[in-house]
């Protein structure tokens, strides 16, 4: 398991691409929206890390309400592993609250599940088969 990347809630993508790639230098690699899930997204290599700027398509989507409740900021934390199954089972035993209870399709074109955020600390986790 390894870090795959950060997803990062902003009201507006433009604006925050644009910060992050002439303040911090990174490259928009994709861009990409979900009209059932409410989200748009663009994706940002800084190095060997990558960001997921997150914006909502409208405010009742998860992304909204997360916006509308915290504001501006670090949304999820995701980990790249090689056996999604495999991990959402050991999550599971270890006596983690999985949101998805199955993988479903992400935006980076693989399979991935979120793990509730109370389960680990505060902070929404998602696993990413990589």
């Amino acid at each position: 398991m390894r870090l795959h990347h950060v997803g990062v809630a902003v009201a507006d993508l433009r604006p925050a691409i644009d910060m992050y790639t002439s303040l911090f230098g990174a490259e928009l690699t994709h861009r990409a929206s979900n009209e059932k899930d409410g989200l748009e997204a663009a994706f940002l290599q800084m190095g060997d890390a990558e960001i997921e700027l997150l914006s909502p398509l409208r405010d009742d989507s998860a992304v909204g309400k997360f916006l509308a409740k915290r504001g501006p900021g670090m949304h999820h934390v995701a980990y790249a592993v090689s056996d999604i199954r495999k991990a959402m089972a050991d999550a599971r035993a270890a006596g983690l609250e999985l949101i998805d209870a199955e993988p479903r399709m992400g935006m980076h074109g693989t399979l991935i599940a979120f793990v509730h955020p109370k389960s680990v600390g505060g902070v929404l986790t998602e696993f990413v088969e990589a």
